[in-house]
């Protein structure tokens, strides 16, 4: 009980600036559930259809890998399907390693989108934070200007204290967030890194198909 009355009275001693900090900080928290709960879900999804296709890519069933990919609007299902719709009608590696990287363009901005606003939220905390300090050593000091001398030593030191709680809250704000930011950013990165280790696989694949049909054309031919 002690410790919600200290939380309150030190959000009630720092003045007006608080407010904006929390309202900041509380949009940069909800920024971080909703991008870690579509990330975590992104991951999850393209796992298991990657291990579903992954298998039939191996074996050259192709049709299969199509219609399983068909319909499927996970990111990793968009970018095997662009490949895959141009594997039986191209046969030059390059177009279908461009119909592939054109995906990736589409796919990076949707896993990226809103991410970099939780970096900027936090510097506006801690901006904040410095402002209402700022704030409130102004004011400190036009007041200590008017004040007794023999008083001036602990006003000073009062405002002061009371000053500097908008710096440490608009720190304590900007922290998790820092934090939070980058562990999204690795996990996005993961997400590209094994897309991008799956366009690679599928490409090999399906040239290497292409090489051994050929190579049976030749030898029945």
């Amino acid at each position: 009980m002690d410790t919600i009355q200290n939380i309150v009275q030190f959000f009630q001693t720092g003045g007006t600036f608080m407010y904006p900090i929390l309202i900041v900080f509380a949009f940069g928290v909800a920024i971080c559930v909703e991008r870690y709960r579509k990330l975590s879900g992104i991951g999850k999804v393209n796992k298991s259809v990657w291990d579903k296709v992954h298998p039939m890519l191996d074996k050259g069933d192709f049709d299969n890998a199509r219609k399983s990919v068909s319909g499927n609007e996970s990111t990793i299902a968009n970018l095997l399907s662009m490949g895959l719709a141009r594997q039986g009608s191209v046969r030059r590696r390059d177009d279908i390693e461009i119909a592939m990287e054109e995906s990736m363009m589409e796919i990076i901005p949707t896993l990226e989108k809103r991410t970099p606003y939780i970096a900027l939220f936090a510097n506006i905390c801690t901006l904040l934070g410095l402002l209402g300090t700022i704030m409130g050593l102004i004011e400190a000091f036009t007041a200590v200007a008017n004040a007794d001398p023999a008083e001036k030593a602990d006003l000073l030191s009062a405002s002061i204290s009371v000053a500097m709680n908008t710096t440490a809250f608009g720190l304590m704000a900007a922290i998790p967030l820092l934090i939070t930011h980058a562990m999204l950013s690795s996990k996005t990165s993961e997400i590209i890194d094994s897309l991008e280790m799956a366009s690679v696989k599928t490409l090999n694949l399906i040239t290497d198909f292409a090489k051994r049909q050929a190579a049976l054309a030749a030898q029945n031919g």
